[in-house]
């Protein structure tokens, strides 16, 4: 779930701190991806196929990323806080885990995950905890350049860049968030945010009924603090929760640990493991991992070519005027239409 309706406050009241751009605005830059959030997604897009697209799903999507040069690192998922337990459950009986005949599924599925990744040579880690929190601490680490995931707890844990839709598809709208800008707009210390968060929904707690995103924008800006907010609310009209953990959240939000950032190192696929285990092993067509790795290998020889070309010419590439100015997709058209001008 996220924070709710968090995105949309954003695009209202802090637009400049949203970005859109293209998954080849990313080459070079090394992304933490929260695997558990892909896996789920993966599940639910087939449904028919729980036991496999996971695997297949990760596989074609990492050689998408490796081949626009990006460097992944997938975090899995740790001992969740006792307070999301609730929400992670709810998520495996939506996935078709619940029945007594198959307990260990996901942990079958997480393994399997693993050692796909490290057959293509990706790093990945195994948080201490939540995986989102985890993810956060490598950006604020400098171990990663951003977060990609669906849901916006990244910006609560205080991680600064937050990519959302960043997928396999070329032309697809990738949405990127900055937490400093967020915060500059809405006039928001990140204590008060993560308030807002708490205030909004989150994974750990309950909320306030009733309490729609501006109000609650609103009653931080006036009391700054949860406690505050909950003397000078209207409880008739938006009562408060019987023993709500809110302060529990929190501080979850706030002081999670973590311990030093992990050595991480990427190496090329190996084919024929690769071949061995998804097709072997899992039953996956062979020319489906076959037709797929080489026009991997393709890829990434056409890439090193032009860059040794380049290197060889000793010629820096002229920038577009649309390098130093954002230009969504939206725009793109009158650009093109009115960019040749600018040469005249």
């Amino acid at each position: 779930m996220g924070i709710t309706k968090l995105t949309d406050l954003i695009r209202i009241d802090a637009p400049s701190a949203i970005s859109h751009k293209v998954i080849g605005d990313y080459t070079g830059k090394v992304i933490a991806l929260d695997a558990s959030i892909l896996m789920h997604q993966f599940r639910a897009a087939i449904p028919s196929m729980q036991h496999l697209s996971p695997l297949t799903g990760l596989f074609f999507r990492t050689l998408t990323f490796l081949e626009h040069d990006i460097k992944p690192v997938f975090v899995f998922e740790g001992r969740p806080p006792e307070q999301k337990r609730a929400l992670l459950e709810k998520r495996r009986q939506s996935a078709g885990f619940h029945s007594p005949e198959c307990p260990n599924a996901v942990s079958f599925q997480t393994q399997d995950c693993m050692n796909l990744l490290k057959l293509m040579g990706v790093p990945f880690v195994q948080a201490p905890g939540d995986g989102e929190a985890y993810c956060a601490h490598l950006l604020k680490s400098g171990s990663v350049d951003a977060v990609a995931s669906e849901d916006m707890d990244t910006l609560a844990f205080g991680g600064t860049v937050l990519l959302r839709q960043l997928n396999a598809k070329k032309d697809s709208d990738v949405i990127e968030f900055s937490l400093p800008k967020i915060l500059e707009e809405l006039k928001l210390t990140q204590a008060q945010f993560i308030d807002l968060c708490i205030l909004l929904g989150c994974d750990y707690c309950e909320k306030i009924v009733g309490l729609g995103p501006r109000r609650a924008l609103s009653l931080i800006k006036q009391h700054c603090t949860i406690e505050s907010v909950t003397q000078n609310v209207n409880k008739k009209i938006h009562p408060i929760p019987v023993n709500w953990q809110y302060q529990d959240a929190r501080n979850l939000f706030l002081n999670t640990l973590h311990s030093g950032a992990p050595e991480l190192a990427w190496k090329e696929p190996d084919e024929e493991s690769l071949v061995q285990f998804l097709c072997g092993q899992k039953h996956v067509k062979e020319h489906r991992i076959r037709s797929r790795m080489e026009k991997f290998r393709q890829s990434r020889q056409e890439n090193r070519k032009t860059k040794e070309e380049q290197k060889a010419a000793g010629k820096s590439k002229q920038l577009r005027i649309d390098k130093f100015f954002r230009v969504t997709r939206k725009r793109q058209v009158l650009f093109d239409f009115f960019f040749p001008f600018f040469l005249l």
